[in-house]
C-alpha cells in the first residue's frame, strides 16, 4: 500500500459548439461519463472541484451538484486562466494526498461560442485623448501594443520569435507544428476540427500574429472533461478490472511566474514551465526520455515549439531539429499532441487541463482507437494559464 493517487475514471465531451446546451449540461455529461467509467456514483465521491473561466463567479460546482447529485460534499469553484482544469485536478489530488478523501471528482468545463481573441475587448489599444493617468499602470494612453502585449496572439508570437532569434527556427518549421497537429486530429473523433492542412495551405492562410497564421492558432470551443481520482488504499479494495484500468498520477505540479526582467512588458511562459517540468520529473523518478507521449499547451504553434525546450523534450535550443526530425509525430520517438492539440482538438479554456489528462490516460489504458500510441506506459500532460500558472502531471500505466 502507498499514498499514490490514481485516475479511476475519465470522460470528455467532443469539443465543438453547443448553442442549445448550457455550461451545466456539458459539465454533467462529463461528470456522469467519468463516474460511469470509474464504476462509482456521486454517493462515493468525497469532494468536487469544478473549473470554469467564463462563468467563474457563477457557482458552477454547486449548480453541477444539483444536476448530478447533492450529497453535501465540499465543492470548489476554480478559475486559473487556461490552467483552470489542471488546478481543479490538483485540488482533488491534494484532498486525497492529505487523507481527507478516498474518491474525488474534478471537472473542467467551458462554453465560449465565438468570443474572438481572448481579452481583446478589454485590452485593445485606445487612442482617445486622455490626460489623467488611469489604470494600474498610470497610463495616459492605451498601452497595449506600445509597451508589450497582454493579448494571447501577441504574447505567444513574441515568445516564439524570441526563441527563433536566439536558436534559429524558421517560419516553415513553426508551420510544421500545425501541420502535424491537424493531421493527428483527423484520427480523433472528439476533436472540434478534423481537417488536414498542407504546409503550403498553413503558410498561405491569414496572418494573425507573426509567425502564426490562422491554422496555427487554437479555436474557441465549448466542451467539458472530468476525472475521478482514487486513493491507493481504496483502489486496492476495488475490482480487478478497476485496478487494471487505473492510471497512476506519478507527479502533480503547479507553478507560477518568478520575476524576470521582461515581466513588466511580456509574460514569461518559459521559466515556470521549466520549473514545473523539472519538479514533475523528480517527483515521478523519470526523465523526458521515458515519456511515450506528451499533451502540451499548444494554444499557438509557437507555444508548442518553445515548450519542446521547456519540457526538456529536446536539447536546449534544439526545437528546430526536433521539428525537422518529425520527433513529435505520432510515429516519432516522442509523440506530441496526438489528440490534435488545442490547435485542432479545440480549447474550451476551463476544460483543457482535464482533457489533456483524459487523452494521456486513454492511451495508457490502450483505449485510444485509431490514434493509439502502441504500448504507451508513461505520459505527460502540460497546460499553462497566462498570469501565469503552469500545471504538469505525469501519468503511468497500472502495473508498469
Amino acid at each position: 500500500m502507498s499514498d499514490a493517487v490514481w485516475i479511476l475514471g475519465a470522460h470528455m465531451t467532443r469539443f465543438s459548439r453547443y448553442p442549445h446546451l448550457d455550461t451545466i449540461d456539458l459539465a454533467a455529461e462529463a461528470a456522469f461519463g467519468a463516474l460511469d467509467d470509474a464504476g462509482v456514483t456521486m454517493a462515493d465521491i468525497a469532494v468536487l472541484a469544478t473549473g470554469t473561466m467564463y462563468e467563474a463567479s457563477g457557482g458552477i460546482a454547486q449548480r453541477l451538484l444539483k444536476q448530478v447529485g447533492q450529497t453535501g460534499v465540499p465543492a470548489y469553484n476554480v478559475a486559473n486562466a487556461c490552467a483552470t482544469g489542471a488546478s481543479a485536478v490538483r485540488i482533488a489530488h491534494t484532498h486525497i494526498k492529505a487523507g481527507e478523501a478516498e474518491l474525488a471528482l474534478a471537472v473542467g468545463v467551458e462554453q465560449m461560442g465565438k468570443v474572438g481573441l481572448l481579452g481583446g475587448d478589454r485590452m485593445a489599444r485606445n487612442d482617445a485623448e486622455r490626460f489623467e493617468p488611469s489604470g494600474r499602470d498610470g497610463a495616459v494612453v492605451g498601452i497595449e501594443g506600445r509597451l508589450g502585449t497582454l493579448m494571447m496572439p501577441g504574447t505567444f508570437a513574441q515568445a516564439g520569435t524570441d526563441y527563433a532569434h536566439r536558436h534559429g527556427v524558421s517560419r516553415e518549421q513553426f508551420a510544421m507544428v500545425a501541420e502535424k497537429n491537424h493531421a493527428h486530429s483527423a484520427l480523433n473523433p472528439l476533436s472540434q476540427y478534423r481537417t488536414v492542412f498542407s504546409l503550403d495551405e498553413i503558410l498561405a492562410a491569414e496572418m494573425i500574429a507573426y509567425p502564426n497564421t490562422k491554422p496555427m492558432c487554437c479555436p474557441t470551443s465549448d466542451g467539458a472533461a472530468a476525472v475521478v481520482l482514487v486513493s491507493d488504499a481504496r483502489l486496492q479494495r476495488m475490482s480487478l478490472e478497476q485496478r487494471r484500468r487505473a492510471v497512476k498520477i506519478s507527479a502533480s505540479v503547479l507553478t507560477t511566474d518568478p520575476w524576470t526582467e521582461s515581466a513588466p512588458v511580456a509574460h514569461d511562459i518559459n521559466t515556470l514551465t521549466r520549473r514545473a517540468a523539472d519538479q514533475a520529473y523528480e517527483a515521478a523518478g523519470i526523465g523526458p526520455s521515458d515519456l511515450d507521449l506528451v499533451e502540451l499547451h499548444d494554444c499557438f504553434a509557437t507555444a508548442e515549439v518553445v515548450h519542446y525546450d521547456n519540457l526538456r523534450l529536446c536539447e536546449e535550443g534544439g526545437a528546430a531539429d526536433f521539428i525537422e526530425k518529425r520527433a513529435g509525430w505520432r510515429d516519432g520517438p516522442t509523440p506530441v499532441n496526438v489528440s490534435g492539440g488545442l490547435l485542432s482538438k479545440g480549447h474550451p479554456v476551463g476544460a483543457t487541463g482535464v482533457a489533456n489528462l483524459y487523452e494521456v490516460a486513454t492511451h495508457l489504458r490502450g483505449e485510444a482507437g485509431d490514434r493509439q500510441i502502441p504500448d504507451a506506459k508513461v505520459g505527460l500532460a502540460h497546460v499553462i494559464g497566462i498570469g501565469s500558472t503552469c500545471g504538469v502531471h505525469i501519468l503511468e500505466r497500472s502495473g508498469r
